[in-house]
Order: C-alpha cells, then structure tokens, then sequence
C-alpha cells in the first residue's frame, strides 16, 4: 500500500504578485503579509515549504517601483523600500514601514515585542518554558525565517532545498489579530476541523493494567457518573520485557498476559461508546520479538534469519511505507480509533534538518484520513510552525506542581499566535508526587476549561486520577466538573468550527481585541475561552482560615456575568475573585449566549435532543451553534448544519437550522436561561427565577429544525 496521500499544494504565487530586482524577490501575498527573498544565484523556491503550502493567493492591490538601484512595494497596509545591492539583506537597504502606526521594521531587527508562540513540549517542566516566536507583536509586525525549511518535492516528500537563499515571511497586522491568523492559514492550510468525541473527558495513565482490569475501570467510572469518550492504553499495551537487545520501549506486539483479546477488548470499549488509542515509541526500531518482523524483514530487503533489528529510518519512504501498513493498519483493522504519538528522541535524522517528529505528524495524520472520509488528527507533541494543521498536541510529562499548573493557562493560550489550539496535558500533572486533593480538584477545573481534557499520571499508585479516589468534597467536586465538560461539547464543537474558518483558537490571550490595553498583556494566568468566555482557573491553594482562593482577574471593558451565580462586575479594571473549593471563576460577555447539553453521568458527546441556552443580557449579540456528524469529512463538501441564535434589545431568537438538516435531531427541546437579570421582568413564556443564581428559566419549547422562535422580554 503506498504512503499516506500527498496534500493538496498551491505553492506557486501569481506571477501578478511577484516583483523581482538582481538576486531578491517579494511576494505580495496579501496586503500585510510579503515574502522577502535573497538568492545569491539568482534561483528561488517554488516548491511547499514545511510551513507555507499555498502562495497561490488572490493579488491584492498594491503599487511597485523597481529601478536600477531601489525597489519599493506599496500595499494598503504596507511600504516596503529596498536598495539593490547583491550583498544581500541588511539593515541598511530592507525596511518595512506599518502605515497606520508609522512603526519601521529594518532587516534584523531583534524581535523583542514577539508575544510568542509554543514550544515542542513540557517535559519535565515545573513551570515556565522558553516558547518559539509567534505571529502577534506589541509591536505589530513579526517576521518567520522559512530559510532553513525543508520543501516537499514532487511525491510528496520532504528534502533539504536545492538553492541556498534567505526567505522571509514579514508579517505586519498592525492590531488585526484576527486577520494576522486567518491570512496565516490560508497561506499556511486551515485548522482541521476535530472529531466531535475527542472534546470528552479522556482516561490515560501509564501503568501495567490488564484487559479485565481497565474494563472494571472504565466501568467504575460509568457507575460513578463520571463520563468519558476516549481511553487511552499506555505502552504496557505491547510486550515491554522482550528477551533481546530492544529496551522494551518501542513495540508492535500485543502483550497476551494482560491483553489475552485485544479485538475484543477494543469492541466492549466501542460499546460502552469509548475510543481509543495505543501509545507508540517507534525510536527503537523493530525487534526480532515482534510478530510483524518477519513482515517488514521482507519488506525492507533484509533477511530476516539474522534476527537483527530493523532500524526506524523517518528519512526512508520504504520504510516509513511499511511502518504504516505493516505496524499500523492491521490493529485500525482491529479497532483502534487513533495514536498516541509519543517521540521524545531528539530532533535529527539521516537527512540533515528532517526532525523526526515533524515527518510522523505529518504522515500519521495524512494516514489516517487516507480513505478520504474519516476525519484524521493525530495525538503528539508539537513539531514546529504549520503544525496547527495536525491536531492534537501532546504537551509532555510535567511534574506535579502547583508552579506547573500555574503555567499551562497562560502556555495554551499563547499558542493561539500561531494557530496551534489543541494542546491535551496531563491534567494532575505527570510525575513526582504532590498528594493534596486540592491540586488535583484546580487542575481537573482548568481541564474543563482548555482544549482537550485528559486525565493521566506516570506509574506510582499514590498518583491516583480517579475522582472517586478522593475525598468526598473533592470527588463531587470533580465529578461536577467532569459532567460540565461534556455539557459544553455543543459550545466548544462550534468554536472548533470558527478556528477552522478563521484561525481563532478556542483559548486565546486576552490581548486579543484588547492589543492597546496594558493590563491585558500582563493577565497571563487567563484567557477567552470561545466567543463567549472569560476563564480564570485558580492556580494556587486556598487560604487555611477562610477557604478561599484568591484570584485577581483583569476584566476587558464592558459588563461581564459570572458564569454560574449571575453576578456581575465592571470591566476595564483588575478585580480580585475569591474562590471556593468548588468555584471555576468563568465569566460571560455582555450578550453571551452559551449552548450547553443537559448533564449526564455517562456519553453525551453526540448532537442533543435537548439543549439549554444560557443567555447573558447587556449587548446585541449572535452565536452560531454548528453540527455536522462528527467523525467524517463530510463537512468539507457543505454537509453541516449551523442554528443560529440571536440576542437584541428586549428578545431572543432561536432561527431555523440551515444547511444539511439530517443532521439535527428531528425535534430539539430547547430551555431558555436569562442570567444576571433582577427578579422582576415580564416575558412572552412563563418561567421561575432561581435568585441564587439571578436566572430567569423559561418553560422549555421543542422545535423541528426548520422552525424558530422568539421570545420577548422587558425588564421592569
């Protein structure tokens, strides 16, 4: 079987938006956004880069003056002027001047105002780490050396380039992050749309379980009402002590003593309406242990009487060919869902600049959509700029610090600046030991409130991550938690719909919007959760003699509502929050409508029949609830369906489904929630008001999709 399909390229700009002068060349790919060439020789790259997949964009509107000794690019937004010489790029003859704010880029400037971006993983880290450069600046302008890239050749495979040369993508948005991101990736490629089951709660831990064993587990958690999509089986999956040269690390093999029918395990798991994954350490190579050596023996041309491993080889395409037909595809076969793509093992490989981890993103996701219908990701750390088109990201084992969760908010958020919104940790953290229930209760309510929520730990019995193991408040608590995060799919699905349409994370900086406010550079422990939300999870222990947290939060201008007691404060100032045990300081924007299915103890992750829409009052506002089946790439050819809900001045609107109604349940109860509203108003529907919570809940309506409804409502 050949190698995962190659994508879809538009590398080659219009010759319309290419100027050239002796030895450089720029690309005009959108009125902010211009790639800067030098080619010594005279020859430049046409061919995908790892990162920059399609120059091919529609020419915007721009001036050129190209002389004898100057050159000079006038875009809406930019003025680029450069003095010919064929010495090169240098601070002297290459500028870029933003027109709107007059900020003057010369080449080789140190990038200090670089918001940044994401690092390759948390490994071992008790705090912060160093992040690699973003697209969004203080100052407005960042630029990406793409020189060093490898490029994709005509079989879709990566190789060092031909040409020697130095390119540039200057980046010069000015505040306009969100046109900085979309223009990104549509240069770059969009961010897949994700399967709808992996926003569930995930189970993983690293430790020997048997089949019977973590069959009673995720059993315990169904009895518990602790819901789950996703289980994951750590490398104790395949035969770890293997009577030969290998380490144990890396394998293919199932392990009979504790899996005795993994086919048949994999089937209950799809029946309890759980996926899975097994974790792969491929660095080792393939052992003669393996029952797949024979196999790829043959397959690589060796001679498998001598019993000698077969090398991991990421630069070789024959075996990166077998390694997917012969080591994978038969357990997809089997049942599994996905892979857990584990490297830790450096960055170098035969061919000089190809990182090993950057050609297994690229290829296990490609992989697995190679039938074209399933919807592919692949779970692994982070492989460098453009990775965002491979979700989702493993960060790492980090170690089991209160200093650690302090740094994942303000690391998942940055992210955003270059599209890379899906990163899972290990919520409790990974290794060593802190035994206090109440980290464990902060890092599960960050959890629900980031990109992928995971549950794991390293192999020591005291780490436990069942909530159940917990004291009783603890456990409640958590268990609280873990349900919300299923009643929030329908939110945050939607909000993966607009990162695939615009480039916008689901967690983003609060800077984002609020670029000329200071204090939201310095609100790190924080962020937007959606369209909607602003999260603050409480990232250090309550204070013995009240028991409380304290939080100070910085809230952008405007009104916000706490998310689940109603009450409000102003924004444009630092507020200090204080938190119990069981509070998620989360807070709504005025005109916030949030969508969230009814709790359950178990599943949840599908479209609901029923859905609750808790309204924010305040501000004209709309939200889009997006739906399509969740699994395949049927979205790609228009088969979704978007309901849109609309808040103005005194009603609000549930409009008919458009687009593809299969896909809506055939009725939809809806219940409407009007929070932070005194007590008296009148309303076209009878409701209660819950005081506690400062919530008007109206009498529920069921709609077929092509219906709508309005209701109305006067404060008094």
């Amino acid at each position: 079987m050949p190698l995962p399909p190659v994508p879809t390229f538009h590398p080659i700009a219009s010759p319309k938006a290419i100027v050239s002068a002796p030895n450089v060349r720029f690309t005009v790919l959108t009125d902010r956004l211009i790639r800067l060439e030098y080619s010594q020789d005279g020859r430049f790259e046409d061919r995908p880069s790892q990162a920059f997949w399609h120059r091919k964009q529609p020419v915007p509107k721009f001036k050129k003056t190209v002389s004898d000794t100057a050159v000079e690019i006038e875009t809406d937004a930019l003025h680029l002027k450069y003095r010919i010489t064929r010495a090169g790029f240098s601070p002297r003859n290459l500028t870029v001047t933003l027109k709107e704010t007059g900020v003057t880029w010369r080449y080789g400037m140190a990038q200090k105002d670089n918001l940044k971006g994401t690092a390759r993983t948390l490994d071992g880290a008790g705090g912060a780490t160093r992040l690699d450069l973003g697209l969004i600046s203080k100052s407005g302008w960042a630029v990406m050396d793409d020189s060093k890239a490898l490029i994709f050749n005509d079989e879709g495979w990566l190789e060092p380039r031909g040409v020697v040369q130095k390119d540039l993508y200057f980046f010069g948005y000015g505040q306009d992050v969100d046109a900085c991101l979309l223009d990104f990736t549509k240069v770059s490629g969009e961010i897949p749309m994700i399967p709808r089951y992996i926003l569930g709660n995930w189970w993983s831990r690293y430790w020997a379980y048997t089949q019977d064993e973590l069959q009673s587990l995720m059993q315990e958690f169904r009895d518990f009402e602790v819901p789950l999509s996703v289980c994951i089986v750590d490398m104790d999956w395949h035969i770890t002590k293997t009577g030969n040269t290998s380490s144990g690390w890396t394998g293919y093999t199932w392990n009979r003593d504790l899996f005795p029918d993994p086919p048949g395990f994999i089937d209950w798991l799809h029946q309890q309406g759980l996926r899975t994954a097994l974790n792969l350490h491929p660095a080792k190579g393939i052992h003669p242990h393996e029952q797949q050596y024979e196999d790829m023996a043959k397959w690589m041309g060796l001679d498998p009487a001598t019993q000698n491993p077969i090398e991991f080889d990421s630069s070789d395409p024959r075996f990166m060919e077998g390694y997917f037909d012969i080591l994978h595809h038969p357990y997809e076969a089997d049942g599994v869902d996905f892979w857990w793509m584990d490297w830790q093992q450096g960055k170098k490989s035969k061919v000089t600049g190809l990182d090993p981890l950057w050609v297994l993103n690229h290829l296990h996701y490609h992989d697995h959509g190679r039938d074209g219908h399933q919807r592919p990701f692949v779970f692994s750390r982070w492989g460098g700029l453009g990775n965002h088109r491979y979700p989702i990201g493993f960060s790492g084992d980090t170690i089991v610090l209160w200093s650690a969760l302090a740094y994942q908010p303000y690391f998942t958020a940055t992210a955003a600046n270059v599209g890379y919104g899906w990163w899972s940790h290990d919520i409790g953290g990974h290794m060593f030991k802190d035994l206090t229930p109440e980290l464990y209760l902060r890092w599960v309510q960050f959890g629900v409130f980031s990109p992928i929520f995971r549950l794991h730990s390293t192999a020591k019995a005291e780490l436990d991550r069942r909530p159940w193991g917990k004291p009783a408040r603890y456990f409640k608590a958590s268990r609280e938690a873990m349900q919300l995060r299923h009643a929030l799919i329908p939110y945050i699905y939607s909000m993966a719909w607009r990162a695939h349409c615009t480039g916008m994370s689901l967690v983003t900086p609060m800077y984002y919007g609020n670029m000329d406010s200071a204090p939201a550079f310095k609100a790190r422990n924080q962020y937007f959760f959606g369209s909607e939300l602003l999260a603050a999870p409480i990232i250090t222990p309550v204070h013995s003699e009240s028991g409380l947290a304290d939080k100070r939060v910085w809230f952008p201008a405007g009104t916000w509502t706490n998310f689940f007691n109603g009450e409000q404060v102003s924004g444009g100032v630092w507020h200090t929050i204080q938190a119990a045990l069981e509070d998620i300081p989360v807070y709504a924007k005025a005109g916030a409508i949030v969508p969230l299915a009814p709790k359950v103890g178990w599943g949840g992750v599908e479209n609901p029949s029923e859905l609750d829409l808790y309204v924010f009052p305040g501000a004209d506002n709309t939200f889009e609830l997006y739906e399509d089946d969740g699994e395949t790439t049927d979205y790609q050819r228009g088969k979704y369906a978007i309901t849109r809900f609309s808040l103005s001045d005194g009603s609000f609107a549930i409009h008919a489904a458009q687009g593809d109604l299969s896909l809506v349940p055939a009725t939809r109860t809806y219940r409407i929630h009007l929070r932070g509203l005194a007590a008296v108003i009148s309303a076209s529907l009878p409701a209660q008001y819950d005081p506690a919570t400062r919530t008007h809940t109206f009498e529920a309506i069921t709609l077929k999709p092509n219906e709508s409804f309005t209701l109305t409502f006067t404060k008094e």
